[in-house]
Order: structure tokens, then sequence, then C-alpha cells
């Protein structure tokens, strides 16, 4: 790791929580619609919506609003009621409204790979949404650089190393999920440090094993300044 440059850090249940909110939100929404569909069977219902939504509204809050409206009109077969949808505008503001919760070491960490290393967030997401959680984390003066991608694929790392100037070598990042910080970065020949959360998207979960010498598999987020000084 000598020739590292840059280290980019995941945003979302990385340096802050963020699944646990959707998880709670799910949960009041099939709540909400209990008399239609059961628990479990509606859960899967806005999932596979949300799903087939990513390539018309990418990832965020306002794109899942859209889902569960959609799912709402489609499992009470047209009769959702404007109180319904209002209900379901409410949670999905409630969302927004959210304090941010850092997770814990993140600052740490932070402070001091900071003026070491240029440090970039790289996250994915709705762009006005995923800047006011930064601004509202108090983070973004840690950063040289903010990446705000629609999709985690080789294809945009190889742009964000392109634009920072340096080899994919060179660069590291640090996530939550294998399928977007880890495995594309490690493919163009970077680095891929994962660190997990307790409750994963069931669309960032893949089931495999990795051995790379550029990855190393942490607990915490504490863990990165035992191999970067």
């Amino acid at each position: 790791m000598s020739d590292l440059q840059v280290i980019a850090f995941d945003a979302d249940d990385t340096l802050w929580i963020n699944e646990p909110f959707f998880l709670e939100t799910e949960n009041a929404f099939c709540d909400m619609l209990e008399d239609f569909l059961p628990f479990h069977s509606l859960s899967a219902e806005l999932h596979a919506t949300q799903i087939r939504n990513l390539k018309h509204y990418g990832y965020g809050v306002k794109g899942y609003i859209l889902s569960m409206i959609e799912t709402a009109i489609k499992v009470t077969e047209g009769r959702t009621s404007v109180n319904t949808v209002d209900r379901i505008l409410a949670l999905g503001k409630a969302m927004i409204d959210k304090d941010i919760e850092l997770i814990d070491g993140v600052e740490d960490v932070l402070q001091a790979l900071h003026g070491k290393y240029r440090l970039v967030m790289a996250t994915k997401g709705d762009l006005l949404d995923q800047e006011r959680k930064l601004n509202k984390s108090g983070l973004a003066k840690y950063f040289h650089h903010i990446e705000i991608v629609s999709e985690k694929h080789e294809a945009e790392y190889r742009k964000l190393v392109k634009h920072l100037d340096i080899q994919p070598s060179e660069f590291l990042m640090i996530g939550n999920s294998l399928k977007s910080d880890v495995l594309p970065v490690l493919n163009i020949g970077g680095h891929g440090y994962h660190v997990p959360f307790h409750t994963t998207w069931e669309h960032e979960r893949v089931d495999v094993t990795i051995e790379h010498e550029h990855f190393k598999q942490l607990t915490t987020i504490r863990e990165v300044l035992e191999y970067i000084h």
C-alpha cells in the first residue's frame, strides 16, 4: 500500500446509519396496508417494485416513496385512498428529516487520515438527498472530492480514478457492500476494504468468498487504521 494516494468511503451504512430507517418505514407501510396483504407479501411486493423502478428513479428516499405509492395502488387494486397516499408521503418526509447518526469510529478514522491522503466520499443515490446528509453530518470538511453516482460499476470507478489522475493501484475503496464498494474496485486493479453493517439491503447482498491480495475484511471501520497510517 506504499503507493496509496486516494482513500474513498461509501456513505450510507459506512459513514452514517441508513438502512434501518428504510426498514422502519417499510414496517410502517406494511402495517398500514395489512388489511390487503400479509406483512411478508407486502414487503416482497414493495421490494420487487423498488427494484423494477431503479432504472426510472434511481436510489434514495424519493424513489422509495414513489415505489410505496405504486405498491399501494397495486395491492389495493386501485382503491388506494388519498389519505393513504398522504400517509405514505409523510413517511418519506420523516425519513428525509431524520437526524444523521454517524457510525462509531468514523470521525476518528477521517481525522487520522485527513491530510495524509486525499479522501473521497463515493456514494450512489439521489444527489440532493446525499448532499443533505453530508452537510448535516459535519464530515464534508474531511473530503477532497465528493462523487455521487447513479450506480457503482467498474465504469464509474474507472472514471473516478481518471478524474483523480491516479492509477487504480493508488486507490482504496472502503464500504459496507461487497457488490458496490469492493468487487468492482478489485476488478479494475484497486484496493477494497469491506466493513459490514449489521443490516444490508437485499439488493446489495452477494454470496461470494473473496481471496485477493488487495482485499481486506474488517469488523469495524476503526480497523482501517491498523492497515493505513
